[in-house]
Formats: C-alpha cells, sequence, structure tokens
C-alpha cells in the first residue's frame, strides 16, 4: 500500500454507555447508518465489509447488503484496526472499492450477546482456567505486576494514567466517567485485584461505531464536504493466546512488530506523531505502549504520564477522548480509539488537542495476544 492512497471518508458512532433499546446487530446498523451520512454515501455505494465476532454474511443481511468482499477477523479488541489495514489491502489490490467495518457490542445491557467464552478445551481453557486464572482483571495482573517490579513503575505512575486520561473526558456527557479524578483519588478506589483499583480498569458499556474506507482516487472523483483521513501504515502481529506463555511479560513483542510495521510502510518516525490513541483496557497498557513503540526510553512511562506528557497542554496528547478507562469500553475498544483518531484529525475533538496532524492508533487483543497499529493524518503525502 502507497502511504495516503487509502482514506476513511466516514466515521461515527452509536450512542453509548447504556443502551439496552438496542441489540449488537441494532447497534452495528445504527452505527453504519450514521457512518453513511456523515460520508454522503447509500448503502448502494459499499462492496466491501468487516466485522469482529458476529458472521459477517448475518450483518449484511440485516442492514441490507451484498458484498463482494468480506472480513470477519475476530482477534480481540484490535479487530477493527486489522479490518482497516486488511481493507486498505483489499481495496489496492482491486477487490472492492468502498469498505465499511462495524463494531456493536452490548458490554453493559448483554443484548444480543455474541458467543465469546473460551471453551475447556482451548489453551487457556486447558492451561490458565484450571488454576484459578479466569477473566481480564486476573489475567492482565501478571503482565502489570511484573512491568512495575522491572521498569519501578511506582503505583502511583500507574494510578497516573487514568487520571491524566479523566481531565480529557471531564464534562464530556458521552463519557462514562466524565468527571476528573487525581491520582490519590484513584488510589482511594476499591482493589479489584492488585494492583488494579477501580478506577485503573476500563468502565463496562454498550456502543457501536463505523467507517467507511475507500481509494483517495475514489473519494477525490466523488467529492465530500468532510475531511479525509488518509491511512499512511499499519501493522499486526501476535504474540500467545496466553498470558502466561507470552514471549516477555514486561513488554509486548505484538506491540513491537504491529508498531514497527506500521513506522515502516508509513516511511515515518516517532518524531512525526502528534497524537497518541493507546487501547487502555487497563492502566498498565498505555504504559507498555508508550515504551514499546519507542516513545519513550525503557523505564519512562511512568513518570512520562505522571508529569501531565500525555494530559491536555502536554508534548504527546495521548487518548484524548479518555479512553476506555473512561470514555467507553464496551468489551473491545478498538474501533472507539480509531473514532478519536478521526474527530482530532478533523479537528473536532470534544477536547481537541492543538496542531493534530498525525495520528498513531495502537491496539490490543486479548492479554497481549495480539497487536495492530495505524497512522492516519490529514495531510495528503
Amino acid at each position: 500500500m502507497i502511504p495516503g492512497e487509502i482514506v476513511i471518508v466516514g466515521a461515527a458512532e452509536t450512542d453509548v454507555g447504556k443502551v439496552p433499546e438496542l441489540d449488537e446487530l441494532a447497534l452495528r446498523s445504527v452505527a453504519a447508518h450514521r457512518a453513511l451520512a456523515d460520508a454522503g454515501l447509500k448503502l448502494k455505494d459499499i462492496d466491501g465489509l468487516a466485522c469482529s465476532v458476529a458472521w459477517p454474511v448475518d450483518v449484511a443481511h440485516y442492514i441490507g447488503i451484498s458484498p463482494q468482499w468480506v472480513d470477519g477477523t475476530t482477534v480481540g479488541g484490535c479487530s477493527p484496526l486489522i479490518h482497516v489495514r486488511h481493507a486498505a489491502a483489499a481495496i489496492s489490490a482491486g477487490l472492492c472499492e468502498t469498505v465499511l467495518i462495524l463494531h456493536g457490542e452490548s458490554g453493559r445491557s448483554h443484548v444480543g450477546r455474541s458467543g465469546r467464552a473460551f471453551t475447556a478445551d482451548s489453551l487457556p481453557g486447558q492451561f490458565e482456567f484450571p488454576f484459578g486464572s479466569h477473566g481480564a482483571p486476573t489475567l492482565f495482573t501478571i503482565p502489570a505486576v511484573r512491568f512495575l517490579e522491572a521498569t519501578e513503575t511506582t503505583e502511583a505512575q500507574l494510578a497516573a494514567v487514568p487520571a491524566m486520561q479523566s481531565i480529557w473526558s471531564e464534562n464530556n456527557p458521552r463519557a462514562w466517567r466524565g468527571t476528573r479524578v487525581t491520582v490519590e483519588d484513584v488510589l482511594d478506589s476499591p482493589i479489584v485485584a492488585w494492583p488494579f483499583h477501580l478506577l485503573e480498569c476500563c468502565v463496562v458499556t454498550d456502543g457501536g461505531g463505523a467507517l467507511l474506507v475507500t481509494s483517495r482516487s475514489k473519494a477525490e472523483a466523488r467529492g465530500s464536504d468532510r475531511p479525509l483521513v488518509y491511512l499512511l501504515g499499519s501493522g499486526e502481529a501476535v504474540d500467545s493466546p496466553m498470558v502466561t506463555f507470552l514471549e516477555n511479560t514486561t513488554s509486548s513483542l505484538a506491540f513491537r512488530k504491529s508498531s514497527e510495521l506500521a513506522f515502516a510502510s508509513a516511511r515515518l518516525n516517532r518524531r512525526d506523531i502528534d497524537h497518541l490513541m493507546i487501547y487502555d483496557a487497563f492502566a498498565h497498557v498505555p504504559l507498555f505502549g508508550l515504551e514499546d513503540l519507542g516513545f519513550v526510553k525503557r523505564g519512562e512511562a511512568g513518570a512520562f504520564v505522571a508529569e501531565g506528557n500525555t494530559a491536555p497542554g502536554g508534548s504527546l496528547p495521548m487518548n484524548t477522548n479518555g479512553g476506555g478507562l473512561c470514555y467507553t469500553h464496551t468489551g473491545m475498544y478498538g474501533m472507539f480509539a480509531i473514532q478519536e483518531a478521526v474527530r482530532q484529525l478533523r479537528g473536532e475533538g470534544f477536547r481537541q488537542a492543538p496542531r493534530v496532524t498525525t495520528s498513531f492508533v495502537q491496539g490490543v487483543g486479548g492479554y497481549f495476544a495480539t497487536a495492530a497499529s495505524l497512522i492516519m493524518s490529514n495531510r495528503a503525502p
């Protein structure tokens, strides 16, 4: 893929938070129609479809399209990032022209939930669950504790992650946690599974989102009142499906590989990035991201965040919607990280960061099992 030849022409979210009136198919449908309206397109313009968890055929039938290209890749919360990468490859190869990427989860209300459970004969089911390691708050403590020890990151620095992100989400009516909190507030919140306090764990919400991806040439020929967002680079990678078998529990192999691919394909380096979205199901994940993506040196992420560098007015605005810790987290957060990057590049953020021209989005799936990276810009290369 040539940097900038693929563009996002439409992006939209459903209502987020508690949306019990919509099941997961309906969340996807509402998101699709909002994104189509955003792009000025019709259903008949769509010839490609990507979604995770649900069978793409079900989704296509529900919204009333018959695509000639589909992608049902489901590898956890970074799946929508991978869908963008796959859609770009398919469009570049001439397999389709305009791809609709959908996400919808009833993570809080559990209406029409698709199956997601690990089975007893899966690898985690055989080698982790029988020993009491089950569920995100339990399993993600392993890399979190090891990271704190290996990098000498303090619990106060870990608590600074949600504290700084709460500044971005403060007073946002769409944010589940729209109140600013301090490091002390975070440390005073109940322990869920050490070292995670409640405010260091993501919110639990309903919601959906949609993206429309096409070629730059087709977008320019069609014309649009909406700003184009150019895809400059992307990457994807995997590690172990079990957190206890990761290549390194203090650094994500998948993060390092996917980000290297993204920077190489975009022909950019860290100094070229103005804005950063790092998937944050728990407070330690952005710290892994800052170090594994190369924005700070080993052991510096905790202090970097605690000193305000990622907060409003900081040198590297990060998770500017408040992230999964404050804004929304339906169970798979990647779509919402992309949506916020698009808003910031369009100059439409609820709390807009200044001078954003290039955004890096980093996603994770499982417990560092998978990763995906996108680099986007509001300027054509």
